[in-house]
């Protein structure tokens, strides 16, 4: 338990994008004794409607000629209206790779046109001749989204990523076609100058469009605008380059075990990691990815083995190879910090964080470092009570950073007699989504039936669909897609995506929300029995699809997010993994049926805020670094490596771990530019996290009380990004978020007290 950070984007990124969907918290530790006492960017470029709230823009793209279109589209599968149950359904049967190139292409074609006839209509610029227009536009481009970020993520392969690595300057080309249209931000404009009489939703839509044009060089001319386009193609192959660079150095380096190299792990990871599909009989695989490494790390008794995998995992993209990626970071950093400089903003912090939560660099900064001190020493202590195990032993050793799980857990065993096998145990997956199921249901009034009949297709036969209803009106709210297991060509980590947004300003459309994990997916007949850690994030990212499915926005738009803002309701939702209602009644062994003892539950409290120095300085680690790298004042000959190297000398940061992402992996920051400059987002919204947790905490129902539902659900969730985040905030907990929660949370001392 503990901070946590997610592997990738958990909010899913897009060809062009990042999009409110999904990703993984640092975490910290909660109230586990029961209810008695206890985000698409808004500095995104201008694209609208269905596509932003689909595609959510992770770079601003710039000015090209669009390439002819294909000769013939009108059999695409991907271009097709969807039909079906539901209000239509993605035809995820009829998928072909060879389908994406002619789609793009035919709907990029659409959407400019589109576009260009708002641009060139000669009656005055209104809100909705402009705007809802817009809202409008790109409805076939967005279906054909919605299938390349399957193959982005889900089904990678080979294929795909050629034509990935085609179609990213062409799409950047698209973006900035959009972006540099004179004639339609003028119209935006005009919007944006008269928005005092419209409505507070439709006035923050007009904000949202008029800044993704603004923000993004729309009011460039000449050969300044001539080099923001060059500037926005280049970084859009670079960050494709880095994301298959990064993805290549997880799918190729495997570590085989044999029979006598297994001490220590426990069956579940055994049985996981048979290796006989490999074709490598009477061995087990160790994979590159952190949901293979992390339990080896954390219980394999072969010191040697364990420094070998630690090594492979934390030296992805830093190879000296083909894969190597810090030439590409170079690039990156130097053209991002030209553009914005194109801008007129001193560094590129300052230009993403402005219409941010944290508004500044500095804000940011002083939120950090107010936490660092406290998390590293922390650490010390925590290095001290695990080289003390190892001198009982007679290890003799001294503990270094692929020691540091492994002790870690005897410790944690020592101290709190917490056996994390134990605990697994009582964590089994079916049931873990069932309690989910039922927190939904106290919560938000939700049911889910799963649909059997074949009527919902599916890209994979590991993927099952749910149908989402009001509770007692039996209203349908939306349809919920579960793809849970690892498999090659799908990207590591966890996180939601939305295929379809609420919106009514043209008619009820409904929501497709789905989730994605990887956990090992067993025998036959077996359970899933997942780790405390895998399952605080199962309950994350269905954080993720609950903010979607409680949407009550009028406007694709506004189905997007603030991202220092979009982690907190997933964040918050892992509160309820532990209330009694839960334990009582899904957190039942795999064998026996018993509920979990009241013991264990007790010993898992005690420990909830134990390691809590490794998870919070692994993660700020990371977000220090890209906060730094992006406020810099020259990046001529910049030595990414050489940066990290004594940025984190400068920090202090202990020698006994590492950066939860080093630099060279880094898919935050440097695959797109959801989160880039923006990793330390996940803290920020873990202030608002902790307090809105001591909210529940303080009401007479405790984490089910009905009154603090109602409102965290209207003002927290069914509202998006149609109500600025701070304002949102304070309507549901009648102030600003403290730190103090935060600090309590982590037990670290709270500055004052």
């Amino acid at each position: 338990m503990g901070l946590k950070s997610p592997e990738g984007p958990c909010v899913e990124p897009h060809p062009l994008c990042c999009e409110d969907v999904g990703i993984r918290s640092p975490r910290r530790g909660r109230n586990l004794s029961g209810r008695s006492d206890v985000a698409s960017d808004t500095s995104s470029p201008p694209m609208t409607g269905r596509l932003l709230a689909l595609v959510c823009l992770s770079v601003p793209l710039a000015a090209a000629q669009p390439t002819a279109p294909f000769p013939e589209t009108s059999t695409n599968a991907l271009l097709a209206e969807w039909t079906g149950p539901y209000g239509g359904v993605p035809a995820f049967d009829r998928m072909r790779v060879s389908d994406v190139e002619p789609a793009v292409e035919a709907g990029i074609a659409e959407h400019l046109a589109e576009l260009d006839a708002i641009a060139r209509n000669p009656a005055p610029a209104t809100f909705d001749n402009t705007i809802v227009a817009m809202e409008r536009a790109g409805q076939s481009l967005g279906r054909v989204f919605t299938y390349y970020g399957i193959w982005s993520s889900n089904l990678s392969t080979a294929e795909f990523r050629a034509v990935q690595q085609r179609l990213a300057p062409r799409l950047a080309a698209y973006q900035s076609a959009i972006t540099q249209n004179a004639d339609l931000f003028a119209r935006v404009r005009t919007v944006y100058e008269n928005r005092a009489s419209l409505r507070s939703d439709q006035q923050r839509l007009t904000t949202l469009v008029y800044d993704g044009f603004a923000r993004n060089g729309a009011a460039l001319t000449g050969a300044t605008a001539e080099r923001y386009a060059a500037i926005q193609a280049r970084l859009a192959e670079l960050h494709t380059a880095f994301a298959n660079r990064v993805l290549a150095d997880e799918e190729g380096p495997v570590t085989y075990l044999t029979a006598d190299q297994l001490d220590g792990l426990p069956a579940s990871f055994v049985a996981g990691a048979a290796a006989e599909a490999r074709g490598r009989a009477g061995a087990w695989a160790v994979t590159n990815t952190r949901s293979s490494v992390d339990p080896f790390l954390t219980f394999s008794t072969e010191r040697d083995l364990r420094e070998q995998v630690w090594r492979t995992f934390v030296s992805r993209g830093a190879n000296g190879d083909e894969n190597d990626t810090y030439a590409l970071i170079a690039e990156i950093l130097q053209l991002r910090d030209e553009r914005v400089g194109l801008l007129g903003y001193p560094d590129y912090a300052t230009w993403r964080l402005e219409d941010r939560m944290a508004q500044t660099p500095d804000r940011a900064m002083e939120l950090m470092e107010a936490v660092w001190p406290a998390a590293v020493a922390r650490v010390r202590e925590e290095v001290a009570d695990m080289q003390a195990v190892a001198d009982a032993e007679g290890a003799g050793i001294t503990i270094e950073p692929w020691d540091y799980r492994f002790y870690a857990e005897k410790v944690r065993a020592a101290r709190y007699d917490l056996d994390s096998d134990e605990v697994r145990q009582y964590l089994q997956l079916d049931n873990l989504r069932e309690a989910m199921f039922y927190v939904a249901g106290e919560l938000f009034g939700f049911d889910f039936r799963e649909i059997t009949d074949g009527s919902v297709p599916v890209f994979h036969e590991d993927v099952r669909v749910w149908e989402v209803t009001r509770r007692g009106s039996g209203n349908h709210v939306g349809l919920w897609y579960l793809d849970p297991f690892a498999r090659p060509g799908k990207r590591s980590g966890a996180w939601a995506t939305s295929y379809r947004g609420h919106e009514t300003y043209d008619g009820l459309q409904t929501v497709l929300a789905s989730n994605n994990s990887n956990f090992v997916k067993p025998a036959p007949g077996q359970p899933v029995l997942v780790s405390l850690d895998d399952a605080e994030t199962f309950f994350h990212e269905f954080g993720h699809a609950l903010h979607s499915l409680s949407s009550n926005v009028a406007y694709p738009t506004l189905n997007g997010g603030v991202r220092d803002y979009t982690e907190f309701q997933s964040q918050l939702l892992e509160r309820w993994l532990f209330t009694e209602p839960v334990v009582e009644r899904f957190l039942r062994h795999a064998v026996t049926g018993e509920p979990m003892p009241d013991a264990l539950i007790e010993r898992i409290r005690r420990a909830s805020t134990f390691n809590q120095g490794f998870a919070t300085t692994e993660y700020l680690a990371s977000a220090l670094i890209d906060l730094k790298l992006h406020t810099l004042d020259d990046y001529t000959d910049l030595d990414p490596a050489a940066f990290e190297r004594e940025t984190l000398a400068a920090l202090a940061m202990p020698s006994e771990l590492v950066m939860r992402h080093r630099t060279s992996q880094f898919s935050h920051a440097f695959s797109g530019e959801g989160y880039s400059a923006g990793y330390y987002g996940y803290l920020w919204a873990d202030v608002l996290t902790s307090d809105a947790a001591e909210a529940f905490a303080e009401a007479p129902g405790g984490y089910y009380d009905r009154d603090v539902a109602a409102r965290l659900v209207e003002h927290l969730f069914a509202p998006r990004n149609a109500v600025d985040p701070a304002e949102a905030y304070r309507a549901f907990r009648g102030r600003d978020a403290g730190i103090a929660p935060l600090m309590r949370d982590r037990g670290f001392p709270v500055p004052g007290e």
